[in-house]
């Protein structure tokens, strides 16, 4: 037995060779440490996914992302003295270090640990995260699900899936509307329009609690209506989570129902953008001012982060923001 063993990777995605490796650790070691890491990270499994997965199915490990990681194309010195350090900075030594790659051997003699190799040929587990983030860009998964834990297989799934949502927010006056549909041109798509606008124009502004079920429930059965003629990505203008926010920000309350929708909502989209409000207010007769728009802002950023949802903000002119989403839908992959 040791007393503290080791194992660093970005478990990008965590797979069953990982498993063996972290089983093989936790047999032989009184404690066991991960280091999660990868830079740049993974916008579809970031590292703090990929330490929930580890967490779940070894919850004893003590599982941690080192802050400032050296970029993956760094030499093989440059890994080991971060590891080295970031050892030494929480006053832990590593007796051993495992692992199933070709590094481990120099790594070990670095930080001055006993290497022991699990697996290295990958004959009891034939399978890399190569493999698997490669088969989810193909949308083919089949051949990978002996693989992967549930708990993993399911987010696979999610990203795997032949149309990709993208949603828009921000306060009123922001182009949500018209980013929003200027995207699903761009890339011969469909795309949803706010609902709620359509309700309370119609309504005049009167809205009751119940408007804003009506409005969040019927959104979404729009969204599903066109889900299968989108081509790539499907672009949506605001969610439940909006509806929600304006129910509360205009009835001072909410319906279990709406509250519902909207935490549905926070794991339903694929891509999230808050279209910033450095442009110029206007008033088309139905919102409220400027002054209301830089507050409403300010909660809508708020309540995404209270929600733990990662976004990316768009600024600038029309075609900034259309050349910033298309970057950031295109290059998602790597």
């Amino acid at each position: 037995m040791f007393k503290t063993g080791l194992v660093v990777g970005k478990f990008a995605p965590l797979h069953k060779g990982h498993e063996l490796v972290l089983e093989t650790a936790l047999a032989q070691c009184e404690t066991v440490v991960v280091l999660v890491y990868s830079n740049p990270d993974f916008p579809w499994m970031p590292a703090a996914t990929r330490v929930k997965w580890v967490e779940a199915l070894f919850p004893t490990a003590k599982v941690f992302v080192p802050e400032n990681p050296p970029p993956n194309n760094a030499a093989d010195f440059t890994h080991r003295e971060f590891v080295k350090k970031w050892l030494e900075q929480n006053s832990l030594i590593a007796d051993a270090v495992f692992g199933s790659d070709d590094y481990l051997e120099g790594f070990a003699a670095h930080i001055a640990a006993t290497p022991i190799k699990v697996d290295a040929s990958r004959v009891a587990q034939p399978i890399s995260g190569t493999i698997l983030r490669a088969a989810v860009q193909q949308k083919n998964l089949q051949p990978i699900k002996p693989f992967v834990s549930s708990i993993v297989y399911s987010h696979l799934e999610f990203w795997a899936e032949p149309i990709q949502r993208v949603v828009f927010f921000g306060a009123e006056s922001t182009g949500k509307s018209t980013l929003t549909a200027q995207m699903a041109a761009e890339y011969k798509t469909k795309h949803v329009a706010e609902f709620g606008r359509e309700v309370w124009q119609s309504k005049n502004g009167k809205l009751e609690l119940s408007d804003y079920v009506f409005i969040a429930k019927r959104h979404r059965q729009l969204e599903e209506a066109v889900l299968l003629e989108a081509n790539r990505f499907l672009f949506v203008d605001t969610n439940a989570i909006t509806t929600m926010f304006l129910g509360y920000a205009y009835e001072g309350n909410g319906l279990p129902e709406l509250t519902a929708l909207a935490q549905a909502a926070e794991t339903r989209y694929h891509h999230v953008f808050l279209c910033a409000d450095d442009i110029p207010f206007e008033q088309d007769g139905w919102r409220d001012d400027a002054i209301w728009r830089s507050r409403a802002q300010g909660m809508v950023r708020y309540d995404l982060a209270v929600r733990g949802i990662r976004y990316t903000e768009v600024h600038g002119s029309l075609e900034q923001r259309i050349a910033l989403v298309k970057a950031v839908l295109e290059s998602f992959w790597f």
